[in-house]
């Protein structure tokens, strides 16, 4: 009898220190998971050469290295892949989103991205999630102009015909691009679930936040709602643009009231900085004690770094969905958005729901 109570008391030990010795998912102040399992053995995760340190800080989450396979060129630029493990009925995560990252451009990843799709298909993957942090050619959306391509719907029949089964982004450009994915399911998480603690714990006074344009108002309104929601007072406003062609403001006007305000400018990508830039100092003009502006996607192509640096922007605050490349400005601040991919991708393995990594 005392032999068989002491069996069972070190059993119920085992089995404490076991859970205990799980790892804690966090995915910032106000969604925290605890003690839940880790992936199995049957997830492996890989990357491409387009933003390989957020593919690492993903794989730490996660508890797991990366995926082994060499990614390389031949002498005339020809992508060359070998994958140097078995992928054989395995659920494959391929991260990379299709960026510049200063060694290569979008569509060198892109195509890395396809190649690494068609590799695992034919290596005989089971299930093969395209993580894609950042998607490019989002922007060409829809025919603008007569004999033009509607580049993001193009793309995603690339990934589909490819063999992707799953999609996994963030903060895509227009929403309906998941509609463009006509097998595969796409989840487009938002990054202003990183960025919302990091605001709500700020000393701001009188906050407005401003959308960049009409398309925004949505993106705008809920970073509102979650800043008074947390016991932070904001209003919106936005701004009216006109221009004269693509890249180009004719004219910029203000829809609302910043006089004496912290205002905070939210948009999900930010190229060239110029009207960004614009838009901030038209703000500033207008009476606003501070300017900030929230972006998910720093593009920063040509010389957005150095306006930004010279801007009137108190401070910008970006995700790492793009690896920054050149001499960043102080007032440039960097909040990773790996806790957020982690864990979509460990629920997705597991089979659990991710509806609230989309909530406010």
């Amino acid at each position: 009898m005392k032999k068989s109570i002491i069996i069972l008391l070190m059993g119920v030990l085992c089995l404490t220190l076991s859970v205990q010795s799980q790892p804690l998912y966090a995915i910032d102040s106000n969604v925290v998971i605890a003690e839940q399992p880790a992936l199995s053995d049957n997830a492996i995760l890989f990357s491409g050469n387009a933003n390989i340190p957020l593919a690492q800080e993903v794989a730490d989450y996660l508890g797991i290295p990366l995926g082994k396979a060499k990614i390389g060129k031949f002498n005339d630029g020809e992508i060359q892949i070998v994958v140097e493990q078995n992928v054989r009925n395995k659920e494959v995560f391929i991260l990379q989103p299709t960026c510049t990252n200063g060694t290569q451009g979008i569509n060198d990843n892109l195509m890395e991205l396809f190649l690494l799709i068609r590799t695992m298909k034919r290596a005989s993957a089971d299930i093969i999630t395209a993580v894609i942090p950042y998607y490019g050619y989002a922007r060409q959306d829809r025919k603008s102009a007569p004999r033009v391509p509607i580049s993001a719907a193009d793309v995603a029949m690339l990934l589909e015909v490819a063999g992707a089964d799953r999609i996994l982004t963030i903060d895509l450009h227009c929403g309906q691009i998941q509609g463009f994915f006509h097998n595969a399911p796409v989840d487009n998480l938002y990054a202003s679930t990183m960025f919302f603690p990091y605001f709500s714990n700020k000393k701001m006074d009188n906050v407005v936040v401003v959308s960049p344009d009409a398309g925004g108002v949505e993106r705008a309104k809920k970073f509102m709602e979650f800043l008074i929601k947390n016991g932070t007072p904001a209003r919106m406003a936005m701004v009216s643009k006109q221009r004269a062609k693509a890249g180009v403001i004719e004219s910029m006007n203000l829809i609302g009231d910043v006089e004496g305000a912290d205002a905070i400018i939210i948009d999900d990508m930010c190229d060239t900085a110029g009207t960004l830039v614009q838009a901030a100092k038209l703000i500033k003009d207008l009476g606003a004690n501070r300017v900030f502006a929230v972006v998910t996607h720093p593009v920063f192509s040509g010389s957005a770094l150095d306006r930004i640096r010279n801007s009137v922007l108190t401070e910008m605050v970006i995700s790492n969905t793009i690896p920054l490349r050149g001499d960043v400005p102080d007032n440039i601040t960097v909040i990773s958005v790996a806790p957020l991919l982690g864990e979509a991708i460990r629920r997705i393995h597991l089979g659990e729901s991710i509806s609230d990594l989309f909530t406010n």
